[in-house]
């Protein structure tokens, strides 16, 4: 369910910055992504670090997985992304767009994979098809890249004219 409150918190905390700080075209949507990537790539990818890393047990039965030591290795995707989105604090541009891209094809990823096993396994497990699938590993990449794209190629015209 942490997917689902960190989504919900990016897109109030990012509507809230526009509002109050009456930003105006492209830049609402660079806020709203900012907000997306730090926020849910990053602190997201953060807590998917922790629970891999140090609690593998209780995190492979909430998927409905046995206990694999190749968890090690998804803690470790994870941290990455989460380094990565929290970084996006501070870098932007290309930095942001790479960040989004290495986010979108690695949970799009994670999301074809839940569905195979949802297909091939049965298993409907709440964190293998609940909110982490629909909002963490769909919605939540698809929007940022989206985002991301949309203000990179403005940015740029913007910048040639």
């Amino acid at each position: 369910m942490y997917t689902l409150y960190l989504f919900i918190l990016a897109l109030a905390g990012g509507g809230l910055t526009i509002v109050f700080r009456r930003v105006k075209g492209v830049a609402c949507l660079d806020v709203l992504a900012g907000w997306l990537l730090a926020g849910c790539i990053g602190l997201g990818g953060l807590w998917s670090f922790m629970g891999h890393a140090f609690i593998p047990a209780k995190v492979a039965e909430s998927i409905g997985w046995p206990t694999s030591p190749f968890q090690w290795e998804i803690a470790m995707a994870n941290l990455a992304l989460g380094v990565l989105g929290v970084m996006c604090i501070w870098f932007r541009g290309r930095f942001r767009l790479a960040t989004a891209i290495s986010a979108s094809v690695y949970l799009l990823g994670c999301a074809a994979g839940h569905v195979r096993q949802m297909i091939t396994a049965g298993d409907f497990a709440v964190n293998n098809a609940g909110p982490i699938l629909w909002v963490g590993d769909l919605a939540l990449p698809l929007l940022t890249l989206t985002l991301v794209v949309i203000v990179e190629v403005r940015t740029r015209a913007n910048a040639a004219a």
